[in-house]
């Protein structure tokens, strides 16, 4: 079967994050950065505020736990779009030529549905999309297969029509067994090959 919608992860696909970004600027020693993003503010406690905890809920448990390091933690937050370099460029061009050819577009990301309203303004592409679904919403993250089954539901997509872009495997090792087409994200150049392979550019 031909085709018919794409879709794909955000972060680190279509949008460059990391908390180094911000980090860089609060800790002029490299390691104690890597000790605080490692053992404090890590992507484990980070996860359950994209499967839909409230972000003050888990900033202050965190500080609880972690006194100490109250300014950091209060800043991961508060200081959330410091964390972002802006689009990927090179990405965003080809979801804009995939728009342009008619291909349906859909994201579903691991991302808080209260982050995501903070930072919905900045990437203008994301209104290019047919439908997006959030973790943060749904209260699962990928790679559950239950937030795929969702979007498919959702927009009434064919699994065995969709190609699946995402920079982790185990997220899209969900989509093939979903009965997706599947690419690993590695940069724009790549994907880009792997589309054309596809006879989709």
């Amino acid at each position: 079967m031909s085709t018919r919608s794409i879709i794909w992860d955000l972060g680190n696909v279509l949008v460059d994050w990391s908390p180094r970004y911000l980090y860089d600027k609060i800790f002029k020693d490299s390691k104690e950065r890597d000790h605080f993003l490692e053992h404090i503010c890590t992507m484990e406690w980070h996860n359950t505020v994209d499967g839909g905890r409230p972000v003050k809920e888990a900033t202050e448990q965190l500080v609880r736990q972690h006194p100490a390091w109250e300014q950091p933690i209060r800043a991961f937050y508060a200081r959330w779009k410091e964390m972002f370099q802006g689009e990927i460029e090179g990405s965003v061009a080809i979801l804009r030529t995939l728009k342009e050819k008619g291909f349906s577009q859909y994201a579903l990301s691991n991302w808080s549905a209260e982050l995501f309203e903070q930072s919905r303004c900045d990437f203008p592409f994301l209104d290019w999309f047919d439908g997006i679904v959030l973790s943060g919403a749904e209260r699962m993250t990928k790679p559950h297969p239950g937030l795929y089954l969702v979007l498919l539901e959702r927009f009434n997509i064919n699994a065995a029509t969709a190609v699946y872009i995402d920079d982790r495997e185990s997220n899209v090792a969900t989509a093939v067994n979903l009965g997706m087409d599947g690419i690993v994200f590695r940069d724009p150049e790549t994907l880009r090959r792997d589309l054309k392979l596809r006879g989709l550019l």
